[in-house]
């Protein structure tokens, strides 16, 4: 989903240098649909990761001075 988002930012610029060459608003316009939806696109990634545990306390195994 990073890679994704990372297309979209490259798009959004994309759109962005289009528009000021051109001077057109609709690429500006895009060029902001582009980037909130490559924003929302890194939020949702960014709560999914830390949201998922990288490993429980007990697939750890025994911890401690005694331990084996």
């Amino acid at each position: 989903m990073v890679v994704l988002t990372l297309a979209l930012a490259a798009a959004g610029f994309a759109l962005l240098v289009l528009a000021l060459i051109t001077g057109s608003v609709l690429w500006a316009w895009g060029c902001i649909v582009v980037c909130v939806i490559g924003a929302v696109l890194l939020l949702a990634s960014a709560l999914s990761v830390r949201r998922t545990p990288l490993e429980s306390e007990n697939d750890r195994g025994p911890r401690g001075r005694h331990a084996r």
